[in-house]
């Protein structure tokens, strides 16, 4: 990671003083990576790979292991890049950029967003300076994620920060949670970013538990930078089929996160990934399909590479 400064720290996703100078030194010579064409229902999806995933491997070498493992998208976690994320220099910045760039990786946003600084951060909390201190530093990762370029994705799950805290009730950090992003969608849309929320399941946080009351509150914000995405992991208690769930919300849903339910890679557990894959090829959907695995076994390439494979191998019967 980077040091607090955001300068390169020597671990740091490995971009270093002199890394940092190659890369960037690179750039001009870096492959393209052109907007993506509308998609028909003959196109392949999409896939892209959460960056924690080669966790341990420099910047660089993640995008070079995204491209090898089967993707050509990088979802990035703030907290990879630095301590405080919104710090990270804009020759860090730029940096990133590059080495995406130079592997023809398309960077598709930012998710994991209020993980850093740790134990700073919760945007439901009735605490005022706490909740005004952590939007702030949410507009603060809009512009990173804007200048990270790319599809500017920005994914809002973080239930430990969104959570309903003590002295609060689920409906008052619902309240909260809509205010907070009625104010930030403006400047969101300025900077050509969407925020995505991610319902997220009850046993991980209890504000925004369905897709039904997700959408309830992107209909009362109304801002075309607010919309909503499907994760697998995080439908486990939808009472509505999860081939119904996409066709009802498809308008909104701009990203798709895969996992088993337990977290772990595709393949590994009994969900029937086609069932979602087929409503997606069927409504025309354009967007990522991302892998987010929280269960790293053996290595973070091996379960990238196995999951790229079997979700293309899934995709072929459809």
């Amino acid at each position: 990671m980077l040091d607090r400064s955001g300068q390169p720290a020597a671990t740091a996703a490995g971009l270093t003083r002199r890394s940092l100078l190659g890369v960037l030194a690179g750039a001009a010579c870096s492959r393209s990576v052109p907007s993506p064409a509308p998609a028909s229902n003959e196109d392949p999806f999409r896939l892209a790979v959460c960056n924690e995933t080669f966790q341990g491997s420099p910047f660089d070498e993640g995008c070079r292991l995204a491209r090898e493992t089967g993707y050509t998208g990088l979802e990035i976690a703030p907290w990879t890049l630095s301590d405080d994320p919104a710090a990270v220099s804009a020759e860090v910045r730029a940096a990133c950029r590059a080495a995406m760039g130079a592997e023809g990786i398309r960077c598709v946003g930012l998710h994991s967003l209020l993980t850093a600084p740790a134990g700073q951060l919760h945007i439901t909390t009735p605490d005022d300076a706490v909740r005004t201190r952590s939007w702030e530093y949410f507009r603060k990762l809009i512009d990173l994620c804007a200048d990270l370029e790319g599809d500017r994705l920005m994914i809002l799950g973080s239930g430990k920060q969104r959570s309903a805290v003590e002295g609060s009730s689920v409906d008052d950090a619902v309240k909260r949670l809509t205010d907070g992003l009625a104010s930030a969608a403006p400047h969101a849309r300025s900077q050509d970013v969407t925020i995505m929320i991610e319902t997220l399941a009850p046993h991980l946080c209890d504000v925004l538990t369905s897709m039904d009351d997700t959408m309830e509150v992107v209909r009362q914000i109304g801002n075309s930078a607010v919309q909503t995405m499907f994760d697998t992991h995080n439908a486990v208690a939808e009472r509505m089929p999860h081939d119904q769930l996409i066709e009802k919300y498809i308008s909104a849903i701009k990203h798709v996160h895969i996992n088993e339910m337990d977290g772990r890679g595709p393949g590994t557990g009994s969900y029937d990934f086609a069932v979602p894959l087929r409503a997606l090829k069927e409504v025309g959907y354009d967007g990522w399909i991302s892998l987010e695995v929280f269960q790293f076994e053996p290595d973070g390439e091996t379960v990238a590479r196995r999951s790229a494979q079997i979700l293309r191998e899934i995709e072929s019967t459809l």
